[in-house]
Parts: structure tokens; C-alpha cells; sequence
């Protein structure tokens, strides 16, 4: 009966696919525990918090000065500096690390936010499921989303601006072409930025 019980607990654990930075060591006995923004602060996956990505460093938002050329409220995307940029008055912005699409998954253009979501869930598009049979048709909002705790959609593709439950991928080209973010800047960002706010994203 021991026997029998350990091989499914294994079979259990197998099925789970784990998130865990590279080259951090995953120990099943510790469980992860959640900030009130999703970021995971104990357990697998910790970010800033913990030593389980010790490569991990945040990037600060602040305020720098900015291109006057666009209107206060518009967000612009520099995917080369993987930094995103809300338009403030005065020739200032609001800055905040991305991280943006890997090699073949960048792109620019101009659309508008067209919908705002809290925690919410993922419905991976039929190309990207393709690419990577593996992932389920839908995920439910949560903290193992990889959305994260905000999400921004922009125009009518696919894309959007949102958070990570892989916060140490912020800074890096890795995405699909979406735009992550911390869980704390996106809700940041979230709660400064109306639908119908212009989006720049510039390659």
C-alpha cells in the first residue's frame, strides 16, 4: 500500500508543470505565500523577495523626463529598452521595466487599450498552442496565471500589457509578443491608465 501510494504521489507531481527561475532548487515541502498583488514572496518562484531567483533585481518605476510630442495618458512601448512609458504633463513620463516579445515575436504599431481586466484569466490563442501543445485551452485569474494579477488589452490582437507570475523575466525578451510586468508596477500602471488610452509601441 506504501508502495503504491508513493508511485502516485509521484505520477501527482509529475503532471504539474512548475515555474521555477533557473537554477533555483523546488522543494514540494515549502508552499508558496502571496503578497495582497500576487507576487510571490515565500516558496517556488519567489521573486525580489526571496533568494530562489537570486539574479533577480526589480526595476524602479520613476519619473523621467519625456518626449513632449505625445499627449498626456498615452503609454509608449520601447521594446529595445524593454522599458514602458506613461505620458505625464510637463515633459515628464512615468517609467516601468518590460519585458517584450523574443526574436520573431516583436512588433510595433499604434492601438488603444480597449479593455482592462483584474486577475484575469487566459485563453492562450490556437498559433501559440500550436507552438506548445502543452498548455491548456483556458487558465482561471490567479496567482499562477502568467498574466498576473492586471491585464491591459490592446486593440483588437492578441496582445497585452500585463503582469507575470515570472517577475524575473522582467528586462528580457521572452514573451510572445505581450508586454509583462511586475504584478505591483502593472497594477500601478493599471489603476493610472483609462480604456481608450493611446498605445505606442515602438521596435
Amino acid at each position: 500500500m506504501r508502495g503504491s501510494m508513493l508511485v502516485a504521489a509521484a505520477v501527482v507531481v509529475g503532471a504539474v508543470s512548475l515555474s521555477v527561475p533557473a537554477g533555483a532548487e523546488y522543494n514540494p515541502a515549502v508552499q508558496s505565500r502571496y503578497d495582497a498583488l500576487g507576487n510571490v514572496v515565500e516558496g517556488p518562484g519567489a521573486s525580489n523577495y526571496s533568494s530562489s531567483a537570486p539574479n533577480f533585481t526589480p526595476v524602479p518605476r520613476e519619473i523621467v523626463s519625456f518626449d513632449g510630442r505625445y499627449a498626456p495618458g498615452t503609454v509608449v512601448v520601447k521594446t529595445a529598452e524593454r522599458r514602458l512609458y506613461l505620458v505625464l504633463d510637463n515633459g515628464k513620463a512615468l517609467r516601468y521595466g518590460i519585458g517584450v516579445g523574443r526574436p520573431g515575436f516583436a512588433w510595433a504599431g499604434q492601438h488603444t487599450v480597449t479593455r482592462k481586466a483584474e486577475w484575469p484569466g487566459w485563453t492562450p490563442p490556437p498559433e501559440m498552442r500550436r507552438r506548445q501543445p502543452h498548455l491548456p485551452a483556458y487558465m482561471a485569474g490567479g496567482p499562477e496565471n502568467p498574466l498576473g494579477a492586471r491585464a491591459m488589452y490592446i486593440g483588437s490582437t492578441y496582445y497585452r500589457i500585463h503582469g507575470s507570475n515570472e517577475p524575473w523575466t522582467i528586462g528580457q525578451a521572452v514573451s510572445s509578443g505581450c508586454f509583462r510586468m511586475t504584478n505591483d508596477d502593472v497594477t500601478d500602471l493599471y489603476e493610472r491608465v483609462r480604456v481608450g488610452a493611446r498605445v505606442v509601441v515602438i521596435n
